[in-house]
């Protein structure tokens, strides 16, 4: 039995990972990839995930085998430096489901702090001597008897998934990530720019969100909820129009830099309809 991470606990192979506030799910599409080339990101979106909860997963595992699925919720536990755990715990009795990172990259998040993750992937009943085949991970049986033959997600996509307030309150960790980042629409200057709000963060900042030319653009309204995919980075006019076609004129331009100047932008790889209320 693998015992619950808390806040005294500390690892060598990872950071720690606290008890979710519950799973939250998102339909989202297609990329979770970097628009510059010297950014790696932690991972890569499958298509066409489907829209479940972590309740769904464990009570019609039947009907979901084989699905692709996202799902968004905070870790309950770190079983090894490649699985984790996802419950809801406002529903009694629900059974926390397996995660599996077969992405090929780690996934850290900073430390001290409930960061949900957004998880894309596959779902299917564990079975430990065939993922290890086919993942080359190592698990270990003594570990993982608990788990045998329950529902799992075989993770082909991981993203950090913070909320705008937590970015723009202290960005630094995650300049050069990968994140899904779900907020309101506010401030749309035109389709290529706008923030995401937090209002869950009282007297926060908004985060600007950046389309680019090489990314197809999505309509968006003002008090819409959204996600949107992409690479966070410091807003410096020169780094930007260096490693992005951007879709703006010199009025915006000088608008966005009084108003954003070193401060985070996200530049956005996908903006998709959020399917869970702010």
């Amino acid at each position: 039995m693998v015992n619950k991470l808390n806040k005294n606990q500390s690892t060598s192979w990872t950071n720690k990972l606290w008890k979710s506030k519950g799973a939250a799910v998102l339909i989202l599409g297609t990329l979770l990839v970097s628009a510059c080339e010297n950014v790696v990101p932690e991972a890569t979106a499958p298509e066409e995930p489907g829209n479940v909860t972590t309740e769904q997963v464990s009570d019609r595992t039947e009907e979901l085998i084989g699905q692709t699925v996202t799902v968004r919720s905070e870790p309950e536990n770190m079983v090894s430096p490649t699985t984790f755990t996802i419950g809801d715990d406002k529903l009694f009795g629900s059974d926390n489901v397996l995660v599996v990172n077969a992405t090929g990259e780690p996934l850290t998040i900073p430390e001290g702090q409930n960061i949900e993750i957004q998880a894309t992937g596959t779902v299917r009943r564990f079975n430990l001597a065939e993922i290890n085949q086919e993942y080359k991970l190592n698990l270990q049986p003594n570990v993982y008897s608990e788990y045998e033959n329950q529902p799992t997600i075989i993770a082909q996509s991981l993203a950090l998934a913070p909320k705008p307030g937590d970015i723009t309150s202290d960005p630094t960790f995650y300049y050069g990530k990968t994140l899904a980042v779900a907020g309101e629409v506010a401030d749309v200057k035109n389709q290529a720019s706008f923030a995401l709000d937090d209002d869950q963060l009282l007297g926060g900042e908004n985060l600007l969100v950046l389309h680019t030319q090489a990314q197809p653009q999505t309509s968006v309204n003002d008090g819409e909820d959204v996600v949107v995919t992409g690479v966070l980075r410091p807003f410096v006019v020169a780094e930007l129009e260096r490693d992005y076609d951007l879709t703006w004129d010199l009025t915006l331009q000088r608008q966005l830099e009084a108003e954003y100047s070193n401060k985070p932008v996200l530049v956005a790889t996908g903006v998709y309809p959020s399917a869970v209320d702010q």
